[in-house]
């Protein structure tokens, strides 16, 4: 009996999440057909049907990745202060989930930078997290919530800021558990609206 689309879709679908499971446990360094294979329960051979090549294996757990992020559900907020601080809020690893998703992402750097491709894709998914960073930071400058300035810098400062407060609480997470990376969020805020008053 010959197999439909949808058992195709539905296979890739079940490969995909063996790829998320493997890139949750062990990171892309232990990303490999082998560790999928034996996550799927199923033959290396089935897999290079789906994945004839490591680097096309790669290729697809940083697109399941950036689909991931996107579609995860985000905090609403109002306006100004409030919709910068849950912009940034949702980038910390302040759940299961959210530490799992910043592992991978953490854990694909190595693999970014190694590939001049990949390492451009990056400084452009960065890029577009600034900009969106830095037009909730000019409405926040509208209503007088944070001091005037070059937005973008401002934006530029706080996505660094919440960047190396996801690596601190991934290798020290009893250092900096969700209560203390928010404080610290609320704290590294309340510096940066000093100034608009």
């Amino acid at each position: 009996m010959p197999r439909t689309k949808g058992d195709h879709e539905a296979r890739r679908r079940e490969v995909s999440e063996a790829v998320w499971r493997v890139l949750a446990a062990h990171g892309f360094a232990g990303l490999t057909l082998r560790a999928v294979a034996t996550e799927l329960g199923a033959t290396t051979g089935l897999l290079t049907h789906y994945f004839p090549a490591k680097r096309d294996l790669v290729a697809h757990a940083l697109d399941l990745l950036e689909q991931r992020s996107a579609a995860r559900p985000r905090r609403t907020a109002g306006p100004g202060l409030s919709a910068v601080r849950a912009a940034l809020l949702d980038i910390l690893p302040l759940t299961g989930p959210a530490t799992d998703r910043n592992r991978i992402w953490v854990s694909s750097w190595d693999t970014a930078l190694s590939d001049p491709g990949l390492s451009e894709d990056y400084a452009g998914k960065y890029g577009r997290s600034r900009d969106k960073l830095r037009d909730l930071v000019a409405a926040a400058q509208e209503v007088g919530e944070l001091p005037a300035g070059d937005p973008a810098d401002l934006a530029a400062g706080a996505q660094s800021f919440v960047l190396g407060l996801v690596v601190q609480a991934l290798f020290d997470p009893a250092a900096f558990p969700p209560d203390r990376q928010t404080q610290l969020l609320e704290d590294y805020l309340a510096a940066l609206t000093s100034g608009a008053h």
